[in-house]
């Protein structure tokens, strides 16, 4: 019989991989999200009544929902700068441009940005060079960074015996020691 959903090992990396990006959001980010969310609920419910002259014609309960709404966006606006200040450096773009595209109207700008933002840089542990994770040779000085077949170059396993897309025998390719786990 099927199970279905995730396996507790599935669930529990992808927990762990949403607390890693979580811990990106710096302190004064959060501190900045609290600040505009208590000002924007400070502008909609004390200064803003005083300027009105004219009653609103909105519900009660409607009025209380949209003033926490612009407060919750202020909030994740500053939220998302701060994300931003962290991940773009690490992805080698440009933290600055990224945080100033974020306030654009309508949130286009934090849409953008996860559109377009580049994969996570690593180092080659051989020279150093800064590459991007799903390279499998370092391109300054060709160390073997991942496990690639040697016929057809695709991603493989490390346990693999046989390249899953074109069958190739991967005990033939004489890995190197490194990107051996189990014996073949």
């Amino acid at each position: 019989m099927r199970q279905s959903g995730n396996s507790p090992l599935h669930e529990a990396k992808t927990g762990s991989d949403i607390s890693q990006e979580l811990h990106l959001i710096p302190r004064w980010s959060m501190l900045g999200a609290l600040i505009a969310f208590a000002l924007t609920e400070y502008y909609f419910l004390v200064v803003l009544p005083m300027h009105n002259h004219h009653p609103s014609a909105l519900p009660v309960a409607l009025h209380f929902y949209l003033v926490l709404s612009w407060g919750a966006l202020a909030a994740v606006s500053m939220l998302m700068m701060g994300y931003i200040s962290n991940d773009a450096p690490r992805r080698g773009m440009s933290a600055r441009l990224w945080m100033v595209c974020v306030v654009m109207p309508g949130g286009i700008g934090a849409v953008l940005y996860f559109l377009l933002r580049q994969p996570i840089l690593t180092s080659c542990p051989s020279c150093g060079t800064r590459i991007t994770g799903n390279y499998h040779f370092c391109p300054q000085c060709a160390y073997q960074v991942s496990a690639s077949c040697g016929n057809c170059y695709r991603t493989t396993s490390i346990t693999d015996l046989f390249c899953t897309h074109c069958g190739h025998d991967l005990a033939s390719d004489h890995r190197p020691a490194r990107l051996q786990a189990f014996p073949g």
